[in-house]
């Protein structure tokens, strides 16, 4: 057998060659036709296109609403996989099937309901009046969709990291006297950083993409409430489609710097701990 080469896992040529279409057709030739269709401007009709003050007032509440969602998701999704991790509980499985929910309840319906939720005469919506909060049809609304939608991916990317660290290496800190704040601090947080921001950037992509939901909760106010994709939707109406394709554009190129920028700091990150 010295003669045979062997790899680790059978199957590795059809494997890649059905990875590779799968990307090819179902996202590369998407991008590249939204480039293509793009690039049918020229470079100014580009610009009047992508950055007419309508444009950026949605890039900007796009951009601004899904990232103060994701960042709170951050902090709820530590505190959710946490407790799933290291705490037992009665209904812990109901609970960790929850954090699903989300991704599977249609987006539209999240709207409808956040929507009729916080109305100034819904159940949540009704206690919140009286102090001058607007919820429903308001930036804040969008928000609080947009935590809806994205908190799933957080919780997904800390747990299992939580699940595999080793509790020798948090006893042999306790052993050395360090207190348990340092012992999260110093042992545990380092660890959770790269799932964390994993977690962040898909949560922050989700945002920048979603529609179905805040279409029901944003009232779509030019200027005020209308997010990037409705503009989208706006111009494909309009049968502007290379109008259209320039906004989205600009959205995939900040999708792009933003994923590169999370992939270092990851990437710093583990060397770090490591």
């Amino acid at each position: 057998m010295s003669g045979v080469s062997r790899r680790a896992l059978p199957g590795f040529g059809l494997g890649l060659g059905y990875a590779l279409v799968y990307l090819t057709v179902l996202v590369l030739v998407p991008l590249a036709a939204c480039l293509v269709k793009a690039a049918s401007l020229g470079p100014s009709e580009f610009v009047a296109a992508a950055w007419t003050p309508r444009a950026v007032a949605a890039y900007k509440l796009t951009i601004g609403v899904s990232l103060v969602a994701a960042l709170v998701n951050v902090g709820l999704g530590l505190v959710v996989a946490w407790t799933l991790v290291r705490y037992e509980f009665f209904g812990k499985r109901f609970v960790d099937a929850l954090v699903d929910v989300p991704l599977a309840l249609p987006t539209a319906v999240a709207g409808l309901v956040y929507a009729s939720l916080y109305v100034p005469n819904g159940w949540v919506g009704q206690f919140l009046a009286p102090l001058g909060i607007q919820a429903a049809y308001s930036r804040l609304g969008i928000v609080l969709v947009l935590i809806f939608t994205g908190f799933p991916f957080v919780v997904r990317t800390v747990q299992p990291v939580l699940e595999d660290l080793d509790a020798e290496t948090e006893e042999a800190a306790s052993v050395l006297g360090a207190s348990r704040w340092q012992t999260f601090r110093r042992v545990i947080l380092p660890m959770l950083v790269p799932p964390a921001l994993t977690g962040f950037a898909l949560a922050f992509a989700r945002g920048l993409g979603e529609y179905g939901s805040v279409i029901f909760i944003s009232s779509n106010k030019i200027f005020e409430t209308e997010i990037a994709p409705m503009l989208i939707l706006v111009r494909l109406e309009e049968y502007s489609y290379a109008e259209a394709a320039a906004i989205a554009t600009v959205l995939l190129g900040f999708s792009f710097v933003l994923l590169a920028a999370i992939n270092y700091l990851e990437y710093r990150s583990k060397r770090n701990v490591g």
